[in-house]
C-alpha cells in the first residue's frame, strides 16, 4: 500500500505559544506530504512498493542504486516525521516536565542530570550544520544523543547516517520546523521545544528498546 499521512494526534495550534499553529500546518500537511508523495513515486511498480517505510530505511542497500538516494531522503523524512509529531503534546496534555522515573533514571546514568542531558541534546541540534535532527537512541539500556544530517535516521546505520541505536526522541532542526516563529534562532526554538515533549511516549518507546 502507498503511503499516507498520518494525522496529527492534536490540533494543529496546540503546540501553541511553543510551536506555531501556521508552522504546523505547513509542516505537516505540506512538507510531510511531499515526502510520503516522493517516497511513493519512487517506489511505485518495484518490488518494494509494499515494504514499511522503516523496513526499507533499515535495509537501503537492498534497493537498486538509482533508487536508493530518493528512498533514503523521503521514507527517511516520512519515517522521521511520524515519530517527530508523536514525540510532542500540549503542556495541557502532558507535553513538558520531566520523563517517568525508569527513564529518569537512565537519563541520569548516562548524561550526570537531566539538565545536562538537556544542555548536550541542545548542542548536537545547535551545532547541526545545515538541516537535520537530533536524537536520543537507546542502544539496548543504554541512552547515547547523536545528530544526523536532512532526513537520515539512526536506523539507516552508522555507516549511513553517522550514528545508530533506536531512536526514542528527535528534534527535527531543518528551519521549515521553527523559521515563521524563530526565524534564524535555532537555539530558541530548541529551547521552547522541552515545554511539548511527550515524555510519556519517549519512555515507551525506550521500554519497547530494551
Amino acid at each position: 500500500m502507498p503511503f499516507t499521512l498520518p494525522a496529527l494526534p492534536y490540533s494543529v495550534d496546540a503546540l501553541e505559544p511553543h510551536i506555531d499553529a501556521q508552522t504546523m500546518t505547513i509542516h505537516h500537511g505540506k512538507h510531510h506530504q511531499a515526502y510520503i508523495t516522493n517516497a511513493n513515486k519512487a517506489l511505485e511498480g518495484t518490488l518494494f512498493a509494499d515494504q514499511s517505510a522503516q523496513s526499507l530505511i533499515q535495509d537501503l542497500e537492498k534497493l537498486p542504486a538509482e533508487k536508493r538516494g530518493v528512498v533514503r531522503n523521503n521514507a527517511g523524512g516520512h519515517v522521521n516525521h511520524s515519530m517527530f509529531w508523536e514525540m510532542m503534546a500540549s503542556p495541557s496534555a502532558g507535553g513538558g516536565g520531566q520523563p517517568p522515573a525508569a527513564l529518569l533514571g537512565a537519563i541520569t546514568t548516562a548524561f550526570g542530570s537531566f539538565d545536562a542531558f538537556k544542555e548536550k541534546f541542545a548542542a548536537a541540534g545547535t551545532s547541526r550544520f545545515g538541516s537535520g535532527w537530533a536524537w536520543l537512541v537507546a542502544i539496548g539500556d543504554k541512552l547515547e544523543i547523536c545528530s544526523t544530517a536532512n532526513q537520515d535516521n539512526p536506523l539507516m546505520g552508522k555507516a549511513v547516517a553517522g550514528c545508530e541505536g533506536t531512536p526514542i526522541l528527535g528534534c527535527d532542526v531543518w528551519e521549515h520546523a521553527y523559521y515563521l516563529k524563530y526565524q534564524n534562532r535555532r537555539p530558541d526554538y530548541l529551547a521552547a521545544w522541552w515545554n511539548v515533549v511527550n515524555w510519556a511516549k519517549v519512555a515507551e518507546g525506550f521500554a519497547n528498546a530494551k
